[in-house]
């Protein structure tokens, strides 16, 4: 776990700074409403994984959001892979995963039916441990839906286009496979550690590939042009999906860590993206 670390290790403490995120002036401004009977239009979120004090707010806004859209029964967390622990595509088997919010637990029947449709996904608990991509997000999750949503955690540390779009198909094919109404989060940070202006101008450059649905483009422009965004096999995952259903995407948020500090000599991006059914 990663509660006191990337966000607070008590409930109470916890409560407090998510509902910090979403009444900050850079996130939604009030907290978020469920919509119990929602259209479930939306497919999926670009979501940001830093520290609760730093990107909070931009996280704010997709989950501020997807609230309003009804209640999936699972998100599938697209996390990458910091520590080079496991598989080279991990997804996490069964079980429960716990925050001082509660537990949530694994859609096992859902992470199978992702790996059998896949040529390069494994059933691994390995790349899991160290990471926080993903569970950053749970808190967030628990404090609109409770434990009413499953979840499948997905670690992916092959960022590649073909990787992208074999994790893309086989997700697509388990949930019709199992009916299985989902949303996809693809959490991903933006460029890291250069000044703000600098990060600004290259994150639209990624960005602007994102709302194009272009991931081809967006590899390209990231590769090309050094930007260090750091869970772009997640991106590119979600982005193929959406592309596949036929959606349109969204820009919700964008910030640097600057904006939160005043430090702007050293920052990194954060962006909260949203994929909606055309």
């Amino acid at each position: 776990m990663v509660a006191g670390y990337f966000y607070p290790g008590k409930r109470d403490e916890l409560v407090k700074i998510i509902e910090w995120s979403f009444k900050h002036r850079h996130g939604p401004g009030s907290l978020p409403q469920l919509v119990e009977r929602g259209a479930r239009a939306v497919i999926g979120y670009v979501v940001p994984h830093a520290g609760y004090v730093f990107s909070g707010p931009v996280a704010a806004h997709a989950y501020y959001d997807m609230a309003q859209d009804g209640i999936p029964q699972t998100a599938v967390i697209l996390g990458t892979n910091h520590t080079g622990l496991g598989k080279p595509v991990s997804v996490y088997p069964e079980g429960k995963w716990q925050t001082p919010l509660g537990y949530l637990e694994v859609d096992s029947e859902l992470s199978e039916s992702i790996v059998k449709h896949s040529n390069i996904a494994d059933l691994d608990e390995q790349a899991h441990l160290e990471e926080h991509s993903v569970e950053v997000q749970l808190p967030f999750i628990q404090y609109i839906y409770g434990d009413r949503v499953k979840i499948v955690p997905v670690v992916i540390g092959i960022h590649t286009l073909s990787v992208a779009r074999d994790v893309a198909e086989s997700i697509i094919t388990a949930a019709r496979e199992l009916n299985r109404d989902i949303v996809v989060l693809a959490s991903s940070d933006f460029n890291h550690y250069e000044p703000h202006s600098t990060t600004v101008e290259k994150d639209k450059a990624a960005i602007d590939r994102i709302l194009e649905l272009d991931t081809e483009g967006f590899y390209n422009v990231i590769s090309e042009r050094n930007i260090s965004v750091c869970g772009p096999g997640g991106v590119m995952t979600l982005v193929e999906i959406a592309r596949r259903l036929g959606a349109r995407a969204t820009l919700l948020k964008y910030m640097t860590s600057g904006d939160i500090s005043g430090d702007k000599s050293a920052v990194v991006g954060y962006a909260a993206v949203k994929f909606t059914r055309s």
